[in-house]
């Protein structure tokens, strides 16, 4: 089974986000992906950027797909998300892509 790792804007963003993260899961999750959510990855809102970062990296790398979420572009961490997972050949998307 296909296991997708979502990335997305989350720093700076009301609830970081985690409503669209969440949607998208659910979505993704109905249609019969395996789904890795940063959101559930770190749920806490007072975590330090760099310590999130090393656990979602982690998660990211077990990972066949990594889907892109709308306005990733803003986002450092989804900007390094999208390297890594370039860097070893894991297919990119946009979330809204995968039926």
């Amino acid at each position: 089974m296909t296991r997708i790792y979502l990335s997305g804007p989350m720093t700076g963003l009301p609830e970081l986000n985690v409503p669209a993260f969440n949607a998208e899961a659910a979505r993704l999750r109905r249609n019969g992906y395996l789904v890795v959510n940063p959101a559930e990855i770190n749920p806490d809102a007072q975590a330090k950027w760099e310590d999130c970062m090393r656990a979602d990296l982690r998660e990211l790398l077990t990972c066949d797909v990594l889907a892109l979420l709308p306005n990733w572009h803003g986002s450092k961490g989804a900007h390094l998300e999208v390297q890594v997972a370039h860097r070893i050949g894991m297919q990119i998307c946009d979330s809204a892509a995968i039926a």
